[in-house]
């Protein structure tokens, strides 16, 4: 019996890059939660530490998920898109744990978002 392969479109291929950016948040969110949890790093500790495992393994979806975009995306406009995942981080920290948003940070978010436009606008046929 035969195996057919599932291809991804283009569109699909971003999906799915775009997706791997929003599990990357959560799993930003799940290992910062971590370690403000734990009084001391041991071993047991992280063994133990259940918000450090999930963002571990939130990370393993988001790479599983990569893996399946770039074998039918275009490497060279899939990879920045995950650069993305800086601009939710940082909307992330300002919203839940009250961390400061100055000019330079904007900045910075506005020149992610207009490469990655850009590049998705540059890409080829």
């Amino acid at each position: 019996m035969s195996q057919q392969s599932y291809r991804f479109s283009h569109r699909q291929s971003v999906g799915l890059v775009f997706l791997c950016t929003i599990f990357g948040v959560a799993a930003q969110y799940f290992i910062k939660t971590s370690g403000t949890q734990m009084a001391a790093i041991t071993v047991s500790a992280l063994l133990a530490n259940l918000h450090l495992w999930a963002g571990l393994s939130l990370y393993g979806i988001s790479t599983g998920l990569l893996i399946l975009a770039l074998r039918d995306g275009e490497l060279s406009l899939l990879y920045p898109v995950i650069s993305l995942t800086y601009v939710w981080v940082t909307i992330l920290s300002v919203l839940v744990f009250n961390e400061t948003l100055n000019a330079f940070k904007i900045i910075g978010i506005g020149v992610i978002c207009s490469g990655v436009a850009l590049l998705g606008k540059g890409k080829s046929e």
